[in-house]
């Protein structure tokens, strides 16, 4: 089994949490997470996203039960505006970001940027 980056895992926990419907155990989630890491570590992670305020748990029984208490969009963005803060240049992190995305993802940007310049 391979390693994933630190913060990898987290990531995949909030897109499982996020694509749930409603509450989730954590043996349900780690089944939704490439490679099935151990309970364990899906349970330390999700106590860690617990502490960030980012995820809340209910008693289930002698269980557990977890689901995502921010939109993804905002925690996604959140994100990315946190790795930009470090660019040394951010024009260059921004054109090479933007150079990855697809034709459709492109459309999408411009309309939403052509959205914020109208009054």
């Amino acid at each position: 089994m391979s390693r994933r980056r630190l913060g990898q895992l987290e990531a995949e926990v909030l897109a499982a949490l996020a694509g749930a419907d409603g509450w989730v155990s954590a043996t349900e989630l780690r089944t939704r997470l490439d490679g099935e890491p151990a309970y364990t570590t899906v349970n330390t992670t999700l106590y860690r996203l617990c502490e960030k305020h980012l995820v809340a748990r209910e008693r289930r029984g002698r269980s557990f039960a977890y689901r995502l208490v921010v939109g993804e969009a905002e925690l996604l963005a959140d994100r990315m505006f946190d790795q930009l803060r470090y660019a040394h240049d951010t024009s260059v992190v921004l054109s090479e970001f933007v150079g990855r995305l697809s034709p459709q993802e492109e459309k999408v940007l411009r309309g939403i940027l052509d959205q914020r310049e109208q009054p």
